[in-house]
Parts: C-alpha cells; structure tokens; sequence
C-alpha cells in the first residue's frame, strides 16, 4: 500500500519495516499538505486583498483602531493624556515600480502561513507522533490545539497591543518639524509581521518550558531560582519591542510574557510530578 495511504496506527505499525527512504518519501507528502495548506489560503487571501489591506493591514494607521480608542479610554480614566492616540504623523509610500504588487503577495503569503498554521503544524504533527512512546504521546496530549492556541493568541497580542504601540510612537517622533515621516511601505510591513509573528512565537514559551523539561534540561527549581532575572530580561524585552518611554505601554507588554512565564513554571512541574510518578511505580 502506498505510503501516502497509510493512517498514522498503521506506519506506526510497520514502522520497524520502513526504510529510511520510506520516512522521507512520508515525510515528504506531510511537507507537501502543509505547504499547500499556506498557499490555499494565500490565493484566498490575494483574491480579497484590497479588503484586508484595507481593513487589517492599514488598521494600525487610523486613530480610529480599536487599540488607540481603547488607550483614549485608558487615558480618560487614569487622568494620563498622552496615552490618547489622536493622529498617527506619517504618510505610507510605495517607491518602486513593483512595490504594491509585491507587498500584495507578500501580505498574502504571510496571512496564509497564519490561517493554516493549525493545520500544517497537525501534518508535522502526525509525523512526529508515531515515533513517540506510549507515555510521551500521553504527555502530548492535545498539543496541535495548545500550539495552535498560543500561537493565536500571540498573533492577536503582536497585531492588537505591541505593533500598534510602536507605530504609534515611531511615527509620533521627530527630531525637528522640519523632517516629515514618509515611510516606505515594505517598511512599514516590515514592523507589523515581525512584531505580530515575534509575538507568536514567543507565546510559545510554555511549549518550549515542557519540551525542555521532557528532556531534563530544565526543571521548575532553576525557573523559580531565576525568576527576578527573568523578570529583568522581559522588562528589557517589553522595552524594546515597545519603544514608546510611556510606563503603560512598557506594562502593557510585559505582564502577558509574566504571566507566561508563570505558566511555563507550572509546566514544567507537572512533567516533573509525572516524571518521579514513573519513577516511583518502576521502583515498584
């Protein structure tokens, strides 16, 4: 039977009959379905693309984003006024001949990634699973849905939160009046996807804690032990992503990767607890 017709119990069954070639040809075709997953949704997303240009992409320049009207609120409740976003001071230009067309597949390229990232990870995912022993896949119970999730969520956070915050004070500041912000467009997309996907990858911190901690290389002991300097790096981090000097903004930022890392201190535990509980029944 061919490769590609197999379920995942049976490759796992014949697992000790298939070559090294079999598990690239199986490999292969896993590629191939996730990558054509990102250009199913790239081509939908090209058909729509002036509406999501429109709308998605050029949001962060309108005062009117739903991230600036809820500073605005922000402001009139703790009395601060420059947290109120009014006018974005910065003009989008294209500079070359091909600019608009090539940011156009661009832009469609990358939202295709994030529309069918839950599923091209699933097709890696069934890969990897049957490898695993008994016990990990147990332990990995659920995570297409839990890096799916937190990949969402940091999207959503880089999109809503921390590009917004950026633009905002990148294109707010000015040496002298006498210097006007016209900014290349595949400049401007440039901070938006970088910020948006860095954030997405960073919500991953909890899968990368209990990855690292399956292998033993990290234990719940030495995150509680290094916690003040964890709190000083994403301070740090908070800072640079966010360049505006404003303390909201900065806390804005860093209490999600906090809480975060708070998270990836429990996971790390419960694979230790699991860890000496098999232990402990091995003993027995």
């Amino acid at each position: 039977m061919p490769l590609d017709q197999l379920t995942d119990e049976e490759i796992e069954e014949e697992g000790k009959e298939m070559s090294f070639l079999d598990h690239l040809e199986e490999l292969r075709w896993h590629i191939i379905r996730a990558v054509g997953s990102i250009f199913v949704f790239a081509i939908i997303a090209f058909v729509f693309i002036e509406d999501i240009w429109n709308t998605v992409i050029m949001g962060p320049k309108s005062p009117n984003f739903w991230t600036y009207r809820m500073m605005c609120k922000l402001s009139d409740a703790t009395g601060y006024a420059d947290l109120c976003v009014k006018k974005l001071n910065f003009e989008l230009q294209a500079l070359g001949v091909s600019d608009q067309f090539t940011m156009a597949l661009t832009s469609s390229l990358i939202i295709g990634l994030c529309f069918a990232f839950p599923y091209a990870f699933w097709e890696l995912w069934r890969f990897i699973k049957p490898g695993l022993r008994q016990t990990e896949k147990q332990a990995a119970r659920g995570a297409v849905f839990y890096v799916s999730s937190l990949f969402l969520m940091g999207l959503l956070f880089g999109y809503f939160i921390v590009s917004p915050l950026a633009i905002n004070f990148l294109a707010n500041y000015q040496i002298t009046p006498e210097i006007k912000n016209q900014f290349d467009i595949t400049s401007y997309i440039g901070i938006l996807v970088t910020l948006s996907l860095g954030c997405a990858l960073m919500f991953q911190m909890p899968i990368v804690a209990f990855v690292l901690s399956k292998v033993g290389i990290l234990t719940p002991a030495f995150m509680r032990e290094y916690r003040k300097h964890a709190w000083i790096v994403i301070l740090v981090v908070a800072g640079i992503i966010t360049p505006s000097p404003d303390i909201y903004s900065q806390v804005l930022v860093a209490l999600p990767l906090a809480m975060l890392y708070e998270v990836s201190i429990l996971v790390s535990g419960s694979v230790q607890k699991a860890r000496l509980a098999d232990e402990k029944a091995l003993m027995k």
